[in-house]
């Protein structure tokens, strides 16, 4: 089976008969109903949706109130278009859609953050620690799939740490996201992914969809969809908000991000930069970081973009038949 990573991101979307993210603990895996109606009562009015439209057609995400001044967290995919001028239009619970400002975007994590008036009542979402959740913990997605607004799935954790990209060759996101079986679709992106005690533990971002190559195609869920860790979005939000753009970590290698298991070859080192003072050369094979295995390239991408600027890590590497360790201290890059 072939797997292609897609956002959940809408576009003209019609739908006959269907024609077309506060500290908090985890909570107990044996839930009631009630307990899961009430998560849900708490977590929608802090839920919105996002529609972009222009002459090329109609593009829908979700979002969620980050704070009362009128901060909304969303995909970068979801409000590129943005950029060009192309106006966003928020609609929250229980009100009347509005004009959105962009205020800033991270298309390295997938991130952005827009704003609207903040006269109108706002309720904040509550956010999770997202390095406690663990591998089973039941969760709810919540967004506008398909254009359908205050859509709630539910799902388990699948898989935490799973390196995953998305969007083209201009704008590439390297995430080390919480993997989910809860339904994600398009329209989803941008959305909150929720535990059970109504905390955000990530940004629904993107969904795996069967491949061209195989019998059974398919463009909507099929239990494998991807969010960004809170944590990775409190420190880019925090960002986005303070400056209108965010900061990630390099160490200033070009490396093959071809599908392997022998590790990430570098392609080429910057000059100047930290893999070039760290002794790094061309050829050389990175096999761990901090202790981490290193897979391949994009394992090793995502890895590093889950510290900061500054930090200092400790890179396993071969070249040839030989091993070293060397320590390297992060630049940063924004984007």
């Amino acid at each position: 089976m072939v797997l292609g990573l897609f956002a959940g991101i809408g576009g003209a979307l019609v739908v006959n008969a269907i024609d077309q993210p506060d500290e908090g603990t985890n909570a107990s895996l044996n839930v009631s109903r009630d307990s899961v109606v009430q998560v849900v009562k708490d977590v929608l009015p802090s839920v919105v949706s996002i529609t972009l439209t222009d002459s090329t057609g109609t593009v829908t995400g979700s979002g969620f109130v980050w704070d009362r001044r009128g901060d909304i967290v969303t995909n970068n995919h979801v409000v590129r278009e943005a950029v060009s001028g192309t106006p966003i239009e928020v609609s929250i619970a229980g009100g009347q859609p509005r004009q959105a400002t962009l205020v800033g975007r991270s298309p390295s994590y997938d991130l952005a953050v827009v704003k609207v008036d903040a006269s109108a009542s706002l309720k904040p979402v509550r956010l999770a620690d997202s390095t406690t959740v663990q591998v089973g913990e039941q969760v709810l997605a919540i967004g506008s799939p398909l254009g359908l607004s205050q859509t709630v799935t539910s799902g388990i954790i699948s898989a935490a740490k799973r390196p995953v990209t998305v969007g083209g060759a201009s704008e590439t996101a390297f995430i080390n996201a919480l993997q989910t079986d809860a339904a994600i679709n398009p329209g989803n992106s941008g959305g909150p992914l929720v535990d059970l005690s109504g905390r955000v533990v990530g940004v629904n971002s993107a969904i795996a969809t069967v491949g061209q190559a195989s019998s059974t195609d398919q463009s909507g869920n099929i239990g494998v969809g991807f969010a960004i860790p809170m944590q990775q979005v409190r420190t880019t939000v925090a960002q986005l908000i303070d400056k209108g753009q965010a900061e990630y970590p390099i160490i200033g290698a070009q490396v093959n991000t071809a599908t392997t298991t022998d590790g990430a070859q570098i392609e080429s080192i910057d000059t100047g930069s930290p893999a070039a003072s760290a002794g790094l050369q061309a050829g050389d094979v990175i096999h761990g970081v901090d202790g981490q295995p290193i897979s391949d390239g994009v394992e090793l991408i995502v890895t590093i973009r889950s510290y900061q600027p500054g930090d200092r890590i400790a890179v396993t590497y071969a070249r040839g038949r030989a091993t070293a360790k060397v320590e390297i201290t992060l630049a940063g890059k924004v984007g």
